[in-house]
């Protein structure tokens, strides 16, 4: 048997799993938005830093997959060409919405108005509705593809990608996030990936803050 970091085959599960955070997150921001109460610039802010944050953690998502998929399966998939430009054409798309969800959330964080908050409520409503689209046809034209096209080592890549784009303050929080709608067997899969000392600190210290943190947010 040869090397097998070398043979094509890999699990992508784990892609859908970060797919469904991002799903989930973007659907509960624009009822989360519309939450706050006009004048409420301490909340607002808190609600423009979590939305601001989630919309780098998606640019990161497809910086990533644009560097180390798309074009793998370009070269070795060619009949998958033509997925992948749609694929990029979408990441422009979403990109197009997400660079102004900073600018929105900044002003109606400023002055609390209702006027500002439904102007950011409707940028992330659209934003939801087109990553749905975006996000389904990748699990189905993408992902099958990479699944035989790529090595685990290589695709293992992409998550710690992912994982090393999170600031480091945020980490213990994150993992909350990404592990909130995960059976006990998906979670105790996905922290055999994370360090010994962040898994101890996340039972300790971290959980505790992400579970304020949603109460605070989506209470």
């Amino acid at each position: 048997m040869g090397d097998t970091s070398t043979e094509y085959g890999c699990n992508t599960d784990d892609m859908r799993m970060i797919h469904g955070v991002f799903r989930r997150e973007f659907r509960l921001a624009p009822p989360m938005v519309r939450a706050v109460d006009p004048g409420d610039t301490a909340k607002a802010g808190r609600v423009r830093d979590h939305v601001v944050e989630i919309s780098e953690m998606l640019h990161h998502h497809h910086t990533g997959e644009e560097s180390l998929v798309f074009d793998k399966l370009e070269t070795r998939a060619p009949a998958c060409a033509i997925h992948v430009g749609i694929m990029r054409q979408q990441h422009e798309q979403v990109q197009a919405l997400l660079d102004q969800v900073e600018g929105r959330a900044s002003t109606w964080a400023a002055d609390g108005s209702a006027e500002h908050r439904e102007s950011l409520a409707t940028l992330m409503d659209e934003i939801s509705s087109t990553l749905d689209a975006h996000l389904g046809q990748e699990e189905d034209d993408i992902l099958p593809v990479a699944e035989t096209s790529m090595t685990q080592q290589e695709w293992s890549a992409v998550g710690e990608a992912g994982m090393a784009s999170l600031p480091k303050n945020r980490l213990l929080v994150q993992l909350g996030y990404i592990l909130e709608d995960q059976t006990p067997e998906e979670r105790a899969q996905f922290m055999t990936r994370v360090p010994p000392p962040a898994r101890l600190l996340y039972k300790l210290v971290g959980r505790k803050k992400y579970e304020k943190e949603i109460a605070d947010l989506r209470g």
